[in-house]
């Protein structure tokens, strides 16, 4: 059964557009996470993922989108159906949130990854439905044909098996490795793992992110140059603080 959450669009907040969006994009999840840091709207050890996530459809691709949640079991048969295609009900969850959208996956079972939690078929729904990719805690498999979608899937591992993988509910929030993620929330991530972006600073963190890299920029340069020196360094560090 669905949860009792709802979209946060539904309230009157507005998704970003394209080009904000794309501005977003010209930066790291790093660079993104130091920007977030500026505004001080929460504590620096949270907002993001812990170490363990990783692109197991090879490259390094980078995923922004709206987190369209849902939590998964397979240890156990399922109480009523059996496999993903008994859970149409799930679509209009998707549907609700702007695009682009980003599946979020959490594996509930207190061994998460027996079976897995994505596979060839529900990658290929998923971006019917606008889904970039895929983040889950959980395990994925057909790796190489999902890639060839395109589908970028974040997880903890592969599994050759889908056990008796079923979902238990969506729309909810969910966990992935130490991040809560709430449906809707906009969430980027690369090769260093997933950030949750604040909703009320998303459009104003370009400009806050370009700043950040131009200051780097100026001390990276003094260590590049022919000329370099402590003296210079110094001068770099003190020039930007």
């Amino acid at each position: 059964m669905p949860t009792s959450d709802s979209s946060p669009f539904a309230s009157g907040l507005q998704p970003l557009s394209p080009d904000q969006l794309a501005a977003i994009r010209q930066f790291d999840t790093c660079t993104i996470a130091n920007a977030i840091e500026h505004f001080g709207v929460r504590l620096r050890n949270e907002g993001f993922t812990r170490p363990g996530l990783h692109c197991v459809t090879g490259g390094s691709p980078s995923l922004l989108g709206y987190a369209a949640t849902s939590k998964i079991r397979s240890a156990d048969p399922p109480l009523i159906g059996s496999f993903y295609s008994d859970r149409t009900d799930w679509w209009a969850a998707i549907e609700r949130l702007p695009v682009p959208r980003i599946a979020v996956i959490q594996d509930v079972d207190p061994s998460s990854g027996l079976g897995s939690a994505l596979g060839e078929i529900h990658a290929a729904i998923l971006k019917a439905f606008h889904c970039d990719g895929a983040i889950t805690n959980g395990a994925v498999r057909d790796v190489s044909k999902i890639a060839g979608l395109p589908f970028p899937a974040f997880a903890s591992s592969v599994s050759v098996s889908h056990s008796y993988c079923h979902m238990v509910s969506y729309g909810s929030a969910v966990e992935i490795f130490g991040l809560r993620i709430q449906y809707g929330t906009l969430l980027y991530a690369d090769c260093h793992g997933v950030v949750s972006i604040p909703a009320e600073i998303a459009a104003d963190l370009p400009r806050v992110a370009a700043g950040i890299r131009a200051k780097e920029q100026r001390i990276i340069d003094v260590c590049r140059s022919p000329g370099f020196s402590s003296e210079r360094l110094l001068a770099a560090i003190k020039s930007i603080q």
